[in-house]
């Protein structure tokens, strides 16, 4: 699925094949939630890197979040005029991009059901609005993206091979 997106002002605008492109992996660990969740929490989506599209490279900045006293080697990508969140890669997983839902303007697939991913680490403020059904993992949850989305019936079978192990573990702490 082609995926457009984009940040607040405008200054920055993307396009991506995305092979998991259902908005259901709710991410509440003290990354997400500071660099891109202002409930609480963020979706990234898996897309496929080799397709990223970029207009406005020059207001794009990196950022490298620090997991355990320890610069991760995801990079997280944002406006640096407006500071939306655009997309986390990870050189570890070069063929993989996963744009934060919130920046993507295309309608997306409606998710049969959500997972809440690394409630261990949820602020105290945040409400897990859980509906029946959902999953919960204090942690990363047991399936990738790739494998909720096939399991779902929503994978795109044009997934580069290689792949990015469990949920948001490219990022090392997504």
């Amino acid at each position: 699925m082609k995926l457009d997106g984009s940040c607040h002002c405008g200054a920055v605008r993307f396009s991506v094949d995305a092979y998991a492109p259902a908005p259901y992996l709710c991410c509440y660990c003290s990354i997400c939630r500071k660099t891109a969740g202002g409930g609480g929490y963020a979706i990234n989506l898996g897309a496929k890197a080799d397709t990223l599209e970029v207009t406005g490279a020059e207001h794009i900045s990196l950022f490298h979040a620090r997991i355990d006293g320890e610069e991760s080697p995801g990079e997280r990508r944002f406006c640096a005029r407006c500071g939306s969140a655009l997309w986390v890669s990870d050189p570890r997983w070069p063929e993989l991009v996963h744009p934060f839902a919130s920046a993507i303007d295309s309608p997306l697939p409606e998710a049969p059901a959500h997972v809440h991913m690394m409630l261990g680490s949820k602020a105290n403020w945040v409400p897990v609005q859980a509906a029946p059904g959902d999953e919960r993992s204090d942690d990363y949850p047991p399936e990738s993206l790739e494998e909720w989305h096939r399991a779902h019936g929503m994978l795109d079978s044009g997934k580069p091979e290689g792949g990015k192990p469990e949920g948001g573990k490219a990022d090392g702490g997504a």
